[in-house]
């Protein structure tokens, strides 16, 4: 790999001719800043190993400790919480939290119960990100959050709440399923019994699984009917567990699954991630699922899963084309567009409207720079369709940006292992998830 590096603003990808090796993945973004978070309003101490170091992560831990909450290093890769025990002690304070959009929803729920002046604000992109519904939401059960800005959008300045008869409130689903992720962190906070409804289809379902997950090793169970109801209960408490490790980050797998699947086409992979396994809490790894019905060889272990081209997708030198709904995994799903670039025909991704909302409109900045490797896309509302070259031969020394969004500048290094040069303009924006990303890319890269 050869850079720019006084300033980092682009980085040249060399053609990849084959991926191999073993990858140990850092900690999933979803699971540490929930677990951070969770740890934070909970009773007690919280030993907190493997948790992801990165912006996001930075964002939450800067904030928590803005509030109140004594967070220390503990080693590598660990932090030590004193939880407030529901009530953070700061009852007035400025909160920045760059794109970290799962954090800027959570923490907009939590503190509108904490009885506190608090502001949230973020980078211009989050303050094009939606949280209308939840705001809503909150103003139901007796919150006072007033827009700084654009109505709908943050920053968001949060007053101390009125008392609220109100114990049942609706949340539209088929936005963002960070808006309930929100809601069910913070009603344990107002110790009474509460029901959600959520209202149509709910997006990203494995997202609130993670969440529930996340709330029951804390101690607060949420019964769940169909995802169309949950009921908190009154005597929900927070307790720190004492020690939790947070598993591998699934989505970041992708990338390296997706490098060892096309690598396998010609004599390369396998490649191996470390940290997550078949049971791992996180949707994220259905995008196994897909990958082996493009044609991929997938094989689990406990804590790991390995990833090569199977042995029809060798013969034909190329992957199945692929039709499916990824509502599940809409941040995995990215990764298939990239490999739509090395099947037999076009491949259709639907149900991914979210995308529209995420740190920029990635049905659009995807169709874009899928378009400079040569590729024939269709961009609509909720699905993009993606047909290779005609040529079965990428476009050389395309120029890709990336919108400041990490997901882009991962999946389109993928672009170098169809055996051309590839630049990645502003390759820092994946410090917001996997600082060292490109490192361990090349790692596993021969050339």
């Amino acid at each position: 790999m050869n850079s720019n590096q006084s300033a980092m603003e682009f980085l040249d990808l060399a053609p990849i001719k084959s991926a191999r090796g073993t990858v140990t993945l850092p900690g999933s973004k979803s699971i540490s800043n929930r677990t951070l978070l969770l740890a934070g309003l909970s009773a007690g101490e919280t030993l907190l190993r493997d948790v992801l170091d990165s912006d996001d992560t930075r964002h939450m831990t800067t904030a928590l400790r803005a509030l109140g909450v004594n967070v220390s290093d503990a080693g590598p890769g660990a932090l030590r919480v004193q939880g407030a025990d529901g009530a953070f002690r700061v009852k007035q304070a400025d909160i920045f939290l760059g794109n970290a959009g799962t954090a800027v929803r959570m923490l907009t729920a939590v503190l509108a119960f904490c009885g506190g002046e608090y502001q949230i604000s973020g980078v211009p992109r989050m303050h094009e990100r939606p949280i209308g519904d939840l705001v809503d939401a909150l103003r139901a059960l007796g919150a006072r959050i007033d827009y700084l800005g654009k109505e709908g959008y943050p920053p968001l300045a949060i007053h101390p709440m009125m008392p609220s008869a109100i114990r049942e409130v609706s949340i539209r689903g088929n936005v963002s399923s960070q808006f309930l992720t929100g809601l069910l962190v913070a009603l344990p906070l107002l110790k009474q019994h509460t029901t959600v409804n959520v209202v149509g289809e709910l997006i990203s379902k494995p997202y609130i699984d993670i969440t529930l997950n996340s709330l029951r090793r804390f101690g607060v169970e949420i019964e769940s009917n169909g995802y169309l109801k949950f009921d908190i209960p009154a005597h929900a408490r927070y307790v720190g567990p004492g020690e939790i490790h947070v598993e591998g980050d699934a989505s970041a797998a992708s990338y390296f699954l997706a490098a060892g699947a096309i690598s396998g086409l010609t004599g390369g992979g396998p490649v191996r991630v470390c940290g997550v396994g078949k049971d791992s809490v996180q949707g994220d790894v259905r995008f196994c699922d897909l990958l082996e019905r493009m044609g991929a060889k997938i094989t689990y272990g406990g804590n790991w899963i390995e990833s090569t081209a199977g042995s029809e997708a060798v013969a034909r030198g190329k992957f199945k084309a692929l039709n499916a709904g990824c509502g599940h995994i809409p941040d995995a799903a990215m990764t298939l567009a990239i490999m739509a670039l090395f099947a037999d025909g076009e491949t259709t991704l639907a149900d991914i409207g979210s995308w529209r909302v995420k740190e920029t409109d990635r049905i659009a900045a995807m169709a874009t720079e899928l378009r400079k490797l040569g590729a024939t896309v269709v961009e609509e509302a909720s699905r993009i369709k993606v047909t290779p070259p005609h040529a079965a031969r990428l476009t050389p020394g395309a120029i890709i940006d990336t919108y400041d969004d990490h997901r882009m500048a991962m999946c389109f290094s993928l672009a170098a292992l169809g055996g051309v040069p590839v630049r990645i303009n502003d390759p820092r924006c994946v410090a917001k998830t996997f600082p060292r990303y490109f490192d361990v890319l090349a790692s596993i890269s021969s050339h």
